[in-house]
């Protein structure tokens, strides 16, 4: 049910074939993606920020999805770092959580990746559009774990981030300009959603029922969302600095998210 939820299409962006294919082969993937996220929570790298062409600035997708990973993990105990863009570090930073700029990958027991870009077969870096990214990428990071053997996990909604690169062939079978923007990065595991936030809130919730104990307590979508794109971040689509993400309307991440909640509570009663 989890997994349905957070890929409900409501963009109409050609997601729901991608899903679709990705769950027959990958009936557990969101089981597998809890199962090593709760094995691995010690020292936890999140990687996100997705610029938007042209002017190169962060999108409100991942950003909120990070957070939502950096509170579960200090839940269970653990420590947590985000590798992002100067204008997500000042749109988070009212959340207190921890940022870092040259991180040692083998230091840390799990990377994940939340809506950032990963690169092409090209070498290069493109939006859902098909446009070029020129700006500084991080999927490096997630290239340096895998060669280290450590975890990772991706987390992407459009075919053009880093973990995409496990369903390269879906993307461009589902997604307009997939054979353009295609990633050919891959994570170990790999979360699916129609928008990038409700996969890492997702996670959450099914490493949540797993573990047997609410990880995200108290989250506020509403209010996350306005602060971040009051100090900056800009909805994807509309390119503009609205509370919104992805284009869709607030009221919708918000139904999201108490959704999600209740099937947790429900799992946990």
């Amino acid at each position: 049910m989890i997994a349905h939820l957070i890929n409900t299409d409501v963009g109409n962006r050609g997601t729901l074939g991608v899903y679709l294919d990705y769950r027959r082969e990958n009936p557990n993937f969101l089981h597998n993606s809890a199962k090593m996220f709760l094995d691995n929570y010690e020292r936890v790298l999140v990687i996100t920020g997705f610029p938007i062409p042209p002017m190169m600035r962060a999108e409100t997708d991942g950003p909120p999805g990070a957070l939502a990973l950096v509170k579960a993990v200090e839940t269970l105990g653990g420590t947590a770092e985000v590798l992002t863009y100067p204008e997500v570090k000042t749109a988070l930073e009212p959340f207190g959580i921890r940022f870092t700029d040259e991180p040692e990958i083998g230091d840390y027991s799990l990377v994940v990746a939340v809506e950032t870009p990963g690169r092409a077969v090209d070498g290069r870096y493109y939006s859902m559009s098909g446009m070029e990214i020129t700006r500084e990428t991080f999927d490096w990071a997630v290239l340096r774990a895998r060669e280290l053997g450590v975890p990772t996990i991706g987390i992407g909604d459009g075919g053009n981030e880093a973990g995409m690169g496990k369903i390269t062939e879906l993307t461009r079978r589902y997604v307009p300009h997939g054979d353009r923007i295609a990633s050919i990065v891959e994570t170990d595991e790999l979360v699916l959603s129609a928008v990038s936030n409700w996969g890492a809130y997702g996670l959450v919730a099914q490493a949540s029922i797993e573990f047997g104990r609410e990880l995200l307590p108290g989250w506020d979508e509403g209010a996350i969302v306005r602060v971040i794109s009051k100090l900056g971040l800009i909805d994807g689509v509309f390119k503009t600095q609205t509370p919104t993400v992805d284009g869709i309307s607030l009221d919708v991440h918000e139904k999201i998210v108490e959704l999600l909640n209740a099937l947790v509570n429900e799992a946990l009663r």
